[in-house]
């Protein structure tokens, strides 16, 4: 009775990647594993689908990032379950959540009262703690993704099941890999948003981006560098300040707020002294004055968003973008549509809009596993039965499912948004 009693629900990240959303379902109760949004191409939010809020017994949310925590007020306007989440997580998701509702309120159901409730509603995790929820054994683990990220093992009695959330294997300055050796589950549930490819080496990439930085510069131009405002614009930064700290350097946005989180709770960074370094020696823009000033002169401009869809980037790319002593170099995932990705195959940042002149490049600096590090965990797992392949896009999580199969044998499932999963 107990296995057909259990049931894992896609209610976001199938086949797609970001809005995280999973419900382990057991005798009518549940527990939800990140509850996040992504956006349309009109950049209005898309939620996960719903379950009762009143039968969710506990929400672990595995990092800020508003993919996987973008909708969890939701469930706050008539419930106020337990949420699960480490230190860190809990204070930049309230900073994420209020720039959320300051940008797109009009289209979001909640409002800052359930963003408070939800805060309220907070545990506090670390790793490796196991704790209760609603009857399950959780264990938490580093995920290696930003500071503070999460993987969770839950125990439901008769089954074991991993979710990695977004996963890293990769050493960064600012986290470690993930810490998933040794652990026995017969269910994985795991992204695969870079199933596919894996990424250059970390130190190839670093020496070119700061060499290109470095061209740029000294041929008397200005480098923007949009990047998103969670853990990849503090991850440039600290590389800047061990790099090239004798240059100008600004950072402007929610990385400025989101910086000052971080270094409040340091156990989580893994090289802090560089990141204090950055807040310390580099130019935090603080308003509109000396935004108007900054990009006219020489140096490095670190700003939100990383995809160039708003916020202070867009600014200056409008004023960057025809100098062509100047440089766009982008260091984040570039969505479809967005203008970042236009640039890049289209070289526009807008449909029929003026070609942008200055140099443009992409750098690799994802926080994901690539597809080795991925299979790396896969082989990993002891007692394996059942993989989950989420957070992914269609033709990538089908490559990534596939070699899985050829090199594990292990029953693999690449569900849709509202599949129900029988374990």
């Amino acid at each position: 009775m107990k296995k057909m009693n259990q049931r894992i629900h896609i209610l976001g990240a199938g086949k797609e990647v970001g809005r995280a959303a999973i419900a382990i379902e057991k005798a009518s109760r549940y527990i939800l594993l990140d509850y996040g949004v992504t956006f349309d191409e009109r950049d209005i939010p898309m939620l996960p689908l719903t379950i009762p809020p009143s039968s969710v017994d506990g929400m672990v949310i595995t990092h800020a990032h508003l993919d996987h925590v973008g909708a969890a007020p939701l469930l706050y306007i008539s419930a106020k379950p337990r949420s699960y989440m480490t230190p860190i997580t809990r204070d930049i998701s309230r900073l994420m959540l209020y720039d959320f509702l300051k940008l797109s309120s009009y289209y979001l159901p909640f409002e800052a009262n359930e963003v408070e409730r939800f805060m309220e509603s907070s545990i506090s995790v670390k790793y490796r703690d196991e704790i209760d929820i609603g009857g399950f054994k959780a264990i938490f683990r580093d995920a290696g993704h930003i500071p503070g990220s999460i993987s969770v093992l839950l125990d439901t009695g008769s089954k074991r099941i991993l979710y990695t959330g977004d996963v890293n294997t990769l050493e960064t300055r600012l986290v470690g890999p993930a810490d998933l050796g040794g652990i026995d589950a017969e269910v994985l549930i795991i992204e695969a948003t870079y199933g596919d490819t894996d990424h250059a080496e970390r130190s190839v990439v670093e020496a070119r981006f700061i060499e290109s930085i470095r061209e740029v510069v000294e041929n008397g131009g200005t480098v923007l560098v949009p990047a998103f405002s969670l853990s990849r614009s503090q991850e440039i930064l600290a590389l800047l300040a061990e790099r090239l700290n004798s240059y100008m350097i600004s950072y402007d946005g929610m990385i400025r707020p989101i910086t000052d989180v971080m270094l409040r709770h340091i156990g989580y960074i893994r090289r802090p002294e560089s990141l204090k370094r950055a807040n310390d020696i580099f130019i935090q823009v603080d308003g509109w004055s000396m935004r108007r000033k900054i990009w006219r002169e020489p140096g490095v401009i670190v700003a939100s968003a990383g995809m160039l869809k708003g916020g202070p980037a867009l600014y200056y790319l409008k004023r960057l973008a025809g100098d062509k002593k100047s440089a766009i170099f982008l260091v984040s995932y570039q969505g479809k549509n967005t203008p970042g990705r236009m640039i890049l195959e289209k070289g526009v940042f807008m449909e029929n809009g003026p070609r942008v002149v200055a140099r443009v490049e992409w750098f690799d600096f994802s926080a994901h596993a690539g597809r080795s590090g991925l299979l790396s965990i896969v082989k990993g797992i002891k007692s394996l039965e059942k993989i989950i392949v989420i957070h992914t896009d269609p033709e990538v999580g089908t490559s990534f499912a596939n070699r899985v199969k050829e090199e594990i044998g292990v029953e693999v499932v690449l569900p849709g948004i509202g599949d129900v999963i029988e374990i």
